[in-house]
């Protein structure tokens, strides 16, 4: 039997409908479309199978936080399966229509609507053919850490850590505050979220680096403008079967502390929170919103867990963009993106060189646009070049 895919890719060349009415081949959206190639649509429904009936087996729930992974590995497979099969079944059915439209002028619009709504659910497709990282279907923990700007640079955090919220809200996402250390004047030291979702990684990996906010400060008697700085890391939220070899013993150091911030009765009374420190690689994570030091002790691990991962991809990622004259920057201290509010709104990717100039619906979580030209900029395996940013 055929792969799902081909069908839709034969009904795409074969059968265009123009925006005038008329029949003929109109060049799909990227130019190409690889789907066929992508997916194994077979094997994925293999997959989901297997787990569904891992999750009918008797005493599945009792491990609550092995449920939680097998759930959320379901719904990353459904994510692209279910779309799909969406495609394929409306896509069969366009010979037909296209053949009764041609004698309906009024049928005619109804397919022009089918067919503009079908390339953009085969658009979503191809973008998500483009998230083929190992960890890409996992949840993501995301921290934030205030840098250059002093009190500026805290609220820019803050502004930060409300962005990335509401994009996760927008799409349907769990998200989980795992730590959070307010600054004493306004916003945050920094702050770790976990969020949980189908390809929450895989779409927010590419934030990882330096952000930079240009604006007239509201801290400034004198409505001087100001620059400040944010750094952003995100990690796969990996399982416990991840493949990184830990000595918990030798290897980490933890520490426990009282909890801070306003709680409930017991939070600043006793040692609940837990930071761990990886020894050879000098990585510090702390947990401290769980009720208990059992509980954030294992939620430490899983976030330092997360974080070797993130190494490991990361020199992966060198190697092979170590073939290309231009190699990306990846990483912690790079900066990749100046949000401007003074002296007009702009903001600009560094990398990819995209652009939105709705400063405020972008920190409302419209960051769509930003994540998808990354996605789309990262497997031509070359740099866009970094665009001139005016002061």
């Amino acid at each position: 039997m055929r792969p799902a895919a081909a069908i839709v890719l034969e009904a795409f060349k074969e059968q265009r409908w123009k925006r005038n009415g008329t029949t003929g081949r109109k060049p799909s959206l990227s130019g190409s479309c690889n789907c066929e190639t992508v997916f194994d649509y077979d094997a994925k429904c293999a997959q989901a199978a297997a787990l569904e009936e891992q999750m009918a087996s008797p005493g599945f729930w009792n491990d609550a936080a092995r449920a939680r992974e097998v759930v959320a590995q379901l719904k990353a497979l459904r994510a692209v399966t279910k779309p799909l099969e969406d495609v394929v079944r409306t896509a069969a059915d366009l010979p037909g229509m296209l053949e009764l439209a041609e004698a309906d002028e009024g049928f005619a619009a109804e397919v022009r609507g089918e067919i503009e709504r079908l390339e953009q659910a085969v658009a979503e497709l191809e973008l998500k053919a483009l998230l083929s990282g190992p960890h890409d279907a996992c949840g993501a923990i995301l921290s934030i850490h205030a840098r250059d700007g002093g009190t500026d640079a805290n609220d820019w955090a803050e502004m930060l850590l409300r962005m990335y919220t509401l994009w996760a809200q927008k799409h349907d996402y769990e998200v989980v505050l795992l730590e959070r250390q307010d600054d004493a004047v306004a916003g945050i030291q920094s702050a770790t979220i976990a969020i949980r979702g189908p390809w929450a990684y895989g779409y927010l990996k590419g934030e990882t680096g330096i952000h930079r906010l240009v604006r007239i400060s509201p801290f400034n008697a004198e409505g001087k403008r100001q620059t400040s700085f944010a750094a952003v890391d995100v990690s796969p939220e990996v399982s416990d079967e991840v493949e990184i070899e830990i000595n918990w013993e030798k290897d980490v150091r933890e520490e426990t502390m009282r909890s801070g911030g306003a709680g409930g009765q017991h939070v600043n009374k006793t040692e609940s929170a837990v930071r761990l420190v990886h020894i050879p690689t000098g990585l510090e994570v702390k947990c401290q919103n769980e009720r208990s030091q059992h509980q954030n002790r294992a939620m430490a691990r899983k976030m330092l867990l997360a974080r070797l991962v993130r190494i490991e991809e990361e020199k992966r990622e060198a190697e092979q963009a170590a073939k290309y004259k231009s190699r990306a920057k990846v990483g912690f201290g790079s900066q990749i993106r100046s949000y401007f509010l003074h002296p007009t709104q702009r903001i600009k990717d560094s990398r990819t060189g995209y652009v939105e100039y709705n400063f405020h619906q972008v920190l409302d979580g419209g960051l769509d646009g930003f994540l998808d030209a990354y996605l789309k900029w990262r497997v031509k395996g070359e740099l866009a070049g970094s665009v001139s940013e005016d002061d």
